[in-house]
């Protein structure tokens, strides 16, 4: 279907932002974009796939509560955060910014959400961890927190390849993922456009400018600063309301070419699903890995070892021995182990005393990894992997390049999406809560937000 132009969808902006603009954008864009969507402008198909990202991004955060991380962050913000607001998964209160936090790194403690191949990051997390606080304290409607949702793919792809392409480092999706955060508590909060670029700008300069690759070479909980990104943005959005000043947001009013297809091109359309939670950059030797398994009916005790061709950043995930679950995701080697002996890569695999499993182990100490020019070169926007298994009676079956499954140019169907949050909802939920919580997602654009807050909300009965 065809996309309609800027003027069609309900933004307002005080001069075009179109390709040919080569000055700073105008001041009043973003703030203009942040307030005047509305939900009724959006594409019918990006109004139809909103309810089930944030159906995803939520059975994930269901998968997460139980782990270590999450246990640590939501104590860590009912004892230095108090206020209010319910956090999620935990019936305990705290402040927006609190919230905001415990959410973001809930929801970041099982790599298994959305993410965006440009930024080598996540959108959803960083946005609905703030969303999240917001809409109880506003009273937001359903449309109201879809359309934030929405805004926050929308916002977020652009700042996020704004600061790809300006900066020079690789930053955490927490970095970009503040001045989204903001985005979302200024549209929520009614700030006026003075207040939105205050807040932007003081979340730019505050956000978390974590160095990601420093966590794939020493992976531990800090993860990928969505939720330290959530608080920033959060807490930004309150200082602006307070008076306090921090404008510009240099990625937002000094990087136009990276806003000019705002109305005409949707970016919430480009986000990929994870079918397994781990790493990104695993998920297409997993499948190289399941290819071979499948096509050859073989098991894990007739393989000698996997041999894994990739590019560089995939290669760099070579923890062969997982301490804890938050090194377990960041791996390619371990996964791959997991995927051969299972089948499958599920979160009861990557955690607990799964992570001692001697045949897994095995494999994932044998691992040969290689470096490629290839998927050198088509990386970020593309994630290519070639499998080889070399069998204990000599022979070696060669596998062909694959990408990981679910990407936007070829994305999991609505049932495929449903059966994954009904696994992760209700193994940590029970059958029925995840049953309920999946109704109140559904009912979401024409009815209220609080049935959906108090489910979520809720403790997780262990």
């Amino acid at each position: 279907m065809s996309q309609p132009h800027l003027s069609d969808v309900g933004f307002v902006a005080a001069k075009p932002c179109c390709g040919a603009q080569t000055g700073p954008m105008d001041q009043t864009t973003a703030p203009r974009l942040i307030h005047d969507l509305r939900w009724q402008d959006l594409p019918a198909v990006v109004r139809a796939r909103l309810p089930l990202a944030l159906l995803d991004l939520i059975g994930v955060a269901a998968g997460g509560a139980g782990t270590r991380l999450s246990r640590i962050i939501r104590d860590h913000a009912a004892a230095e955060f108090a206020g209010p607001l319910p956090m999620l998964f935990d019936g305990r209160g705290a402040s927006a910014s609190g919230v905001a936090l415990a959410a973001g790194m809930t929801i970041d403690s099982l790599d298994g959400h959305d993410g965006f191949n440009p930024s080598k990051g996540h959108i959803g997390c960083p946005t609905l961890a703030a969303i999240l606080p917001l809409a109880v304290e506003t009273g937001a409607s359903g449309q109201q927190v879809l359309t934030a949702l929405a805004l926050g793919y929308e916002f977020g792809a652009r700042a996020a390849m704004a600061q790809h392409g300006t900066v020079a480092d690789y930053h955490t999706s927490g970095s970009w993922g503040a001045v989204t955060a903001a985005a979302v508590a200024a549209r929520l909060l009614r700030l006026d456009h003075a207040q939105t670029r205050h807040a932007l700008g003081i979340a730019e300069y505050h956000g978390p400018r974590s160095q990601m690759m420093r966590c794939i070479d020493h992976p531990t909980m800090v993860k990928d600063g969505s939720g330290w990104g959530a608080m920033a943005g959060v807490s930004a959005a309150r200082l602006a309301a307070a008076g306090f000043t921090g404008a510009p947001a240099i990625t937002v009013e000094e990087a136009p070419a990276y806003w000019s297809d705002i109305g005409t091109r949707w970016y919430t359309m480009e986000q990929y699903f994870k079918p397994y939670p781990v790493c990104r950059w695993a998920q297409a030797p997993i499948e190289g890995v399941l290819a071979l398994r499948r096509a050859h009916g073989l098991t894990a005790d007739q393989v000698e070892r996997i041999e894994v061709t990739s590019f560089h950043e995939s290669i760099r995930l070579a923890t062969r021995r997982p301490e804890g679950s938050d090194a377990a995701q960041y791996s390619t080697t371990f996964p791959c182990a997991v995927a051969l002996v299972h089948g499958t890569v599920a979160p009861a695999h990557i955690a607990d005393d799964a992570l001692t499993d001697p045949e897994v182990l095995r494999l994932s100490d044998g691992m040969v990894l290689h470096e490629s020019d290839h998927a050198n070169a088509a990386f970020p926007l593309r994630r290519y992997a070639r499998v080889d298994l070399v069998l204990k009676d000599g022979r070696t079956l060669a596998g062909d390049w694959m990408e990981p499954r679910w990407d936007h140019t070829a994305p999991p169907t609505e049932a495929e999406l449903r059966a994954k949050f009904r696994d992760l909802a209700g193994h940590a939920l029970g059958k029925d809560r995840a049953r309920r919580i999946e109704d109140a997602v559904d009912a979401l654009p024409d009815g209220d937000v609080a049935p959906l807050a108090d489910l979520i909300c809720q403790p997780i009965s262990r």
